[in-house]
């Protein structure tokens, strides 16, 4: 169905949301930054404006939106019940009479499905009573192995409804690593797809479907998804076309199961660089209010059928072994039409093509269109020319999370919008993680763009850049640190007694009683302790921020501590350079040995000009003193299966750990690139003194 956006841009939903709290509260704020400062100190006052503001339900009243300040275990809401699948299914009947479609999902084949709000209903009750015919209790673990097709949504919202737990793998992990993270768990059920198509072949996956059913001793019922890529028949099983093909009076009259606000929603997953993944819990209430929060104020994706926001649609992509899939569905639940790519980004390997996502954003009239900022890199290292994908002039917002985003990507992009029409593009560039499966830096439709960072601290958000001395500073680099509880914070790693995992994780540095007032007071912010994350950040005297990398992988060159993104910025800006890592190996058994790994365009070679223009980059735009040491081309950067730089596993493997005890290999978008990296540490290791670093 083809949709037309009124004549001019609508109202920011931010703005909207001030208005009502003029109007309701008698609010009012005359700058972001005195709206986020009220925010941050008057938490019970803000959590409940977002309650009210999107109007939640609940049967029963609660006492207050927050009723213990303490990090973790902050009681949001106490005696309010609520349910995410209620949350999304409330909109079933006012979207379907704006002809509104729930999903429009795509593949690689270019095959186009669209389910509408009353199918998506319809299918969600049919699985979540054969689920409850299996024994599904509240509480139980549902497991899912599957890729990101609309399947995956039924099976989420499903599970959701009865107050299981739901918890899925991408079926591009590797066995072991999927059942590091589910055997931790012990589900009662999994849901699995016994094939997919990705990067133009067909991959067969039901040998791994029978493998988890195998060693997964606790499951007691096991759906398939079938495809024609399997090679054989997944044993056991029951097909998943016979659990959602159910209709009838008793699919007509299911609702969910109304739950506390902190019943347990789904478990996600760590990126288990090393031991295994924490298996991170988050509750329903938390991430419905944090979701429609984000969404709504910062990511200003609106509600597809209501009037100023109508026809909008929004897409992020992603696998669904990345946080972002859980962004994405929450589109959602505040009436939002979602649109999903299954399939690579990138065409194959022997075809790379970088247009695929465009080209599928401009067939579905996409307005709100999210990737990881390594996607945007490569489409600029491409050079593709966005006017050759079709007609994007829908797209009213980027979206861009994962790692930092060089500022000349940022400009590359406006650029090409520019030249499309589009002068004014907003990119709306977050930081965040799945610890907490939202952002604590984000954007903000009425403030200023600065290239290369972010426009605010989230709302709620009590973010502040620390000093070693544990004291809040500005326009300087320090720890990311939050003072004060957000809802979607997680309610416990699954299996961790005494909460022992999940103190070390965040509050090791700032535990119970190095609290600080959001404003930089020194008085209390909690009861509890202060969230560290594990980021560099400077906020800007304009209240901007910038993320200058994992602070764990901090290079301390000669007194002089910094980021790896700054370096990044400068190496990858240069047309020749597709992709790097730095390393510091300042435990080496000297005082810092910093070599760069570099990825070229293809059919170059990296030689001495080429090597002083990278050095010249970045003794120009960073500092002489992070020159690295040596320059050396590899084929591929080990990253993550989000994207992520494994910086750290090969610093670690560098200073002569063994590869198994910094690395699991199941958890990467590309192991094959382990094995120089092996060989460089053996080769570098045996020049070196025999000294390696003890803290690792």
């Amino acid at each position: 169905m083809l949709i037309s956006m009124p004549s001019s841009r609508r109202t920011p939903l931010i703005r909207d949301y001030q208005n009502w709290l003029a109007q309701q509260r008698g609010l009012h704020f005359d700058s972001y930054d005195a709206l986020w400062n009220w925010s941050v100190t008057d938490l019970d006052a803000f959590w409940q404006s977002i309650w009210d503001y999107f109007d939640m339900q609940s049967p029963t009243p609660h006492s207050a939106a927050l009723g213990r300040n303490v990090m973790p275990g902050a009681q949001w809401f106490p005696g309010a019940q609520v349910n995410y699948a209620q949350q999304v299914l409330r909109h079933v009947d006012a979207a379907h009479a704006a002809h509104m479609p729930a999903l429009i999902a795509e593949n690689e084949l270019g095959e186009i499905s669209e389910l509408s709000w009353p199918e998506l209903r319809r299918q969600v009750a049919s699985l979540a009573l054969h689920l409850q015919a299996q024994g599904v209790e509240p509480g139980d673990r549902v497991a899912a192995y599957l890729p990101n097709i609309p399947q995956a949504v039924v099976a989420l919202l499903a599970v959701a409804s009865l107050g299981a737990v739901w918890s899925v793998c991408s079926p591009d992990m590797g066995t072991a690593a999927v059942l590091d993270r589910f055997q931790q768990i012990e589900p009662k059920v999994l849901i699995a797809v016994d094939g997919v198509h990705y990067a133009g072949k067909p991959m067969d996956r039901s040998q791994i479907a029978s493998e988890l059913r195998a060693q997964l001793p606790s499951v007691q019922h096991m759906l398939v998804l079938r495809t024609p890529y399997a090679s054989q028949a997944v044993g056991d099983s029951a097909d998943w076309q016979h659990a959602v093909a159910a209709d009838g009076p008793q699919v007509q009259d299911f609702v969910p199961r109304w739950l506390p606000f902190d019943h347990p929603l789904w478990i996600v997953y760590s990126s288990g660089t090393t031991g295994l993944p924490k298996p991170i819990v988050h509750g329903h209430g938390g991430i419905v209010l944090v979701a429609l929060a984000m969404k709504a104020l910062h990511n200003d994706v609106g509600c597809s059928y209501a009037p100023q926001s109508w026809g909008e649609r929004f897409h992020w992509y992603s696998s669904t072994g990345w946080v972002m899939w859980n962004s994405q569905v929450g589109g959602l639940l505040g009436g939002t039409t979602c649109v999903i790519y299954d399939g690579s980004p990138s065409g194959s390997k022997d075809q790379p093509d970088w247009g695929v996502l465009w080209r599928f954003a401009a067939r579905h009239q996409i307005t709100s269109f999210g990737a990881g900022a390594a996607f945007y890199a490569s489409c600029m290292k491409a050079g593709l020319d966005l006017s050759q994908c079709g007609d994007l002039s829908r797209i009213t917002g980027l979206g861009s999370t994962g790692s930092p985003l060089p500022p000349d990507v940022q400009a590359w992009g406006t650029q090409q919008f520019e030249r499309m029409g589009t002068p004014h593009l907003w990119w709306n560039n977050l930081s965040g993680g799945t610890d907490f499966c939202g952002a604590f830096i984000g954007g903000n439709r009425e403030l200023p763009q600065h290239a290369g960072e972010m426009q605010c601290r989230m709302l709620g958000a009590a973010v502040q850049a620390w000093n070693e001395a544990g004291s809040p500073v500005q326009d300087a680099v320090g720890e990311l640190v939050c003072t004060q509880p957000i809802p979607s914070m997680p309610l416990y790693f699954w299996g961790d007694a005494e909460n022992r995992r999940y103190l070390s994780s965040y509050f090791d540095m700032y535990p119970a009683g190095h609290g600080r007032q959001p404003g930089g007071g020194n008085g209390p912010a909690s009861m509890g302790g202060v969230w560290r994350h594990g980021d560099w950040l400077k906020v800007s005297p304009h209240g901007g921020c910038t993320i200058y990398g994992r602070s764990d992988a901090t290079i301390n060159r000669h007194g002089l501590r910094m980021g790896t993104s700054e370096i990044y910025s400068a190496v990858e800006a240069l047309p020749e350079v597709l992709d790097s890592m730095v390393v510091d190996l300042e435990y080496l058994g000297r005082e810092s040995f910093m070599p760069m790994f570099v990825v070229l365009r293809p059919n170059l070679q990296l030689d001495d000009p080429l090597r002083q223009e990278i050095a010249n980059a970045i003794r120009q735009a960073v500092s002489p003193r992070f020159v690295p040491d040596e320059i050396v081309q590899v084929t591929e950067i080990p990253r993550t299966l989000t994207g992520k730089k494994q910086e750290l596993p090969i610093k670690k493997l560098l200073l002569g750990q063994p590869l198994e005890k910094v690395v699991n290999p199941d958890t990467m978008a590309n192991p094959a690139s382990l094995a120089w990296f092996v060989g460089y540490a053996q080769r570098s290791l045996a020049q070196a003194p025999a000294k390696t670093c003890p803290q690792c």
